[in-house]
């Protein structure tokens, strides 16, 4: 009878667990386990409580009727101006390219906790077929901007996420990516 015997080298196994738990948190974060924007980018709100919750779950108060809502036309043709807005739409995990073209629902609602505010605040939700496809927050100061949904940290105009003046609505709640139909 022969016996054989092996020292267990520990810093190996150590080496190798840290690997295996290296590779499961990559896969996490590329499945959307950790991954803010992908669970925007499925929201489904089927009725104004939907919409109203979705804003609230970024820490926006807003009144509790929208106080503007139609339909808009995604443009078929994109500008520069649709480009810009369409990159903000992208760094919050929307792209409203698949739906050029298309007649979708825009619900206006008026924020009451921006941070400094001194004008009106409007938050704007795109919605095609109960699925939210994309928005903004406007703040209609002077010199405010158009950003995502993430409340800034502690300005009014934040810089990331910023939309250039250029490419601001004409009016207050009216979207530059889109006309009205």
């Amino acid at each position: 009878m022969m016996v054989m015997t092996k020292k267990v080298d520990f810093k190996k196994i150590a080496i190798g667990l840290i690997a295996a738990i290296g590779v499961i948190v990559a896969l996490l974060m590329l499945l959307g386990g950790g991954n803010e924007t992908a669970s925007t980018a499925v929201s489904t709100v089927s009725d104004n409580d939907a919409r109203v919750q979705f804003l609230s779950s970024f820490g926006w108060q807003v009144t509790t009727s929208p106080v503007e809502s139609g339909q808009v036309r995604i443009p078929k043709e994109q500008s520069e101006v649709f480009e810009r807005y369409n990159a903000l739409q992208k760094s919050q995990g929307y792209d409203l390219l698949p739906y050029s073209g298309k007649t979708v629902m825009r619900y206006v609602y008026q924020v009451e906790n921006y941070p400094d505010a001194t004008d009106p605040v409007y938050a704007t939700l795109l919605v095609y077929k109960n699925k939210i496809i994309g928005g903004d927050i406007t703040n209609t100061a002077a010199h405010g901007a158009i950003q995502g949904f993430q409340m800034p940290s502690h300005s009014a105009a934040p810089e990331s996420g910023r939309v250039p003046e250029s490419t601001q609505p004409a009016t207050e709640t009216t979207a530059p990516t889109v006309a009205t139909s």
